[in-house]
């Protein structure tokens, strides 16, 4: 069993920064692909980034590509979410999760383990 906990969100103007963390517990973190998603007001969830066991392949989606970074540090049993010039459209509640094959896919339905989440708001 893997447990998540989401860490760093935050009030944030529009052009900043922030830094994700999610810590989880268990010996077998570094078997499984970890992702990121986001869901905002009245929105769906949606895929934000994801990361394979080893760190070696990441993807993102494409209102994140070059301003968020995904990264991994197994013997923390941490995955971080960098995001630099956020948007308005940034906020949402930040949820991580854990993919026990691996692979960090882009569908939610592929992660078995999900942290509580973080609210990252971004003023205008």
């Amino acid at each position: 069993q893997v447990q998540l906990v989401e860490s760093g969100g935050g009030l944030v103007q529009a052009g900043g920064s922030l830094r994700l963390s999610c810590t989880a517990s268990g010996r077998t973190f570094s078997n499984y692909g970890m992702g990121w998603f986001r869901q905002a007001p009245g929105k769906e969830r949606e895929f934000v980034a994801a990361i394979t066991w080893s760190g070696g392949s990441t993807n993102y989606a494409d209102s994140v590509k070059g301003r968020f970074t995904i990264s991994r540090d197994n013997a923390k049993n941490t995955v971080y979410l960098q995001m630099i010039s956020l948007r308005p459209e940034d906020t949402a509640v930040y949820f991580c999760a854990a993919d026990r094959r691996g692979l960090g896919a882009q569908e939610g339905r592929q992660y078995e383990h999900w942290g509580q989440g973080t609210q990252v708001t971004v003023s205008s």
